[in-house]
């Protein structure tokens, strides 16, 4: 700001001429516009109100995060990966569609984040506390990304999240660093694995340690099946009757592409399934969503024909 315009300046400028007002905000307004040239000042972006079915992540620590280590470079196509498992099926394995390859998790890993709370709660003897639970709500139901901080950090970070994870029987999931909890990496096959833990009663845990208690598996499914309206999209798609679900969506600021994934439990053509679909590389959230509604809906076909 030019001294002309100090404090002290502008506190006399009633006693001034007019135009000095003028002139003052006219500083005033260019200075603002450089902050906002240079980013200091930013909105969300565009495709977050115009073409999203729920608001765009687009404030979430992982969105405003360098690439994942590991992370695919993008060929300018979208990727997109499925798993499906019949629960009412004969077959113990999901059919998968597409590589089978580690995507951004983005907010799905709220799904994991609580598995792990409700696991390390068990282990103390305890039920979760009326502060976990309110923020375990609206972190399932809203995606909230506080509420997933707070609870993040209260589980031990990454390696937290990792050691739930082998007790419940997932192979290929890798926490994000820090507090970078969206970019934290998994394939479809082991959110499968993930949504078994949660919804197929017949599951006998991989270890001598005990997995999810029928408790700890309601109060998921609970929540999952609450989820706020204008988030019902996704693995919902393919559904005859209700569903459980979990979605999470973010764009790179690397790439200003979208990562969009959903995960849940459906029923269609009365058989009750597990669908996990991750993608990253579309260049609107919009069409992100649409790739994978298409792309459930094409994967529990795919899995019914074969019942």
């Amino acid at each position: 700001m030019s001294p002309s315009c100090s404090p002290v300046t502008v506190r006399s400028a009633t006693r001034r001429p007019a135009r000095r007002a003028a002139a003052c905000a006219g500083v005033l307004l260019a200075s603002v516009t450089t902050l906002v040239s240079l980013g200091a000042l930013h909105a969300p972006p565009a495709a977050a109100a115009t073409d999203t079915p729920a608001a765009a992540e687009a404030h979430t620590p992982e969105a405003a995060s360098p690439a994942a280590p590991g992370a695919q470079p993008h060929s300018g196509a979208a990727r997109v990966a499925a798993a499906v498992l019949d629960l009412d099926g004969t077959d113990p394995e999901p059919v998968v569609r597409g590589d089978d390859t580690p995507y951004d998790t983005a907010s799905i890993v709220k799904l994991d984040i609580l598995a792990a709370l409700l696991l390390q709660a068990q282990d103390a003897g305890r039920h979760l506390t009326a502060q976990e639970r309110a923020l375990a709500a609206p972190m399932i139901q809203h995606s909230d990304n506080a509420a997933a901080n707070t609870l993040w950090r209260e589980i031990g970070l990454a390696p937290g999240l990792e050691a739930a994870n082998k007790r419940l029987g997932l192979t290929a999931t890798k926490g994000g660093p820090g507090g970078k909890w969206g970019l934290t990496r998994t394939t479809a096959s082991d959110q499968i694995r993930l949504l078994r833990a949660v919804f197929d009663d017949g599951l006998t845990p991989q270890s001598g340690t005990a997995a999810l208690t029928e408790a700890s598996r309601g109060y998921i499914r609970t929540l999952m099946s609450r989820v706020a309206a204008d988030q019902s999209w996704g693995v919902s798609a393919a559904s005859g009757s209700g569903a459980a679900l979990k979605n999470g969506w973010l764009q790179r600021n690397t790439t200003d592409l979208w990562d969009v994934n959903s995960v849940g439990r459906i029923t269609a053509g009365g058989h009750r399934y597990l669908v996990a679909v991750l993608s990253d590389g579309s260049a609107t959230m919009g069409q992100g969503v649409s790739l994978v509604e298409k792309t459930a809906k094409a994967a529990v076909a795919s899995a019914a024909a074969r019942a």
